[in-house]
């Protein structure tokens, strides 16, 4: 079993978040790792549903605020609809997830945990006026 470390940075390499999910495969694809990164994301979240979420992505309604999103009211967010999200914005180049610092671009690409156990997510602002 694997332990892989999930870590938010921004564009200039700072560190923003960064935590462990342990017992995992030895090999899984981009797509299962971002869904089990959304999904953990949001499991904490539903812990103790607040006005604020601290996500890959924005959840529907919620507006966005430095280093997170403001939900309109405390509710329970769905893990999976979250997920489908953040595969659509993989896509479209919403944010990036560096592998052994290789920028990784496929959803369905294997990821080997036992040699490459840390996962860097970075996103991309969009820049106003252009």
């Amino acid at each position: 079993m694997a332990t892989v470390t999930f870590r938010d940075e921004t564009a200039t390499g700072k560190r923003v978040t960064e935590w462990e999910v342990a017992g995992l495969p030895e090999r899984m694809t981009v797509r299962e790792l971002i869904r089990l990164r959304v999904r953990e994301e949001v499991a904490r979240h539903n812990t103790r549903p607040s006005h604020r979420f601290n996500g890959l992505v924005r959840p529907d309604d919620a507006e966005t605020e430095l280093n997170g999103y403001r939900l309109r009211e405390p509710r329970r967010i769905d893990w999976e609809r979250q997920a489908e999200i953040a595969e659509r914005a993989f896509l479209a180049n919403g944010f990036f997830v560096l592998v052994a610092d290789r920028q990784v671009e496929d959803l369905d690409e294997a990821v080997d945990l036992t040699a490459d156990p840390d996962l860097v997510f970075i996103k991309l602002v969009a820049l106003v006026g252009g």
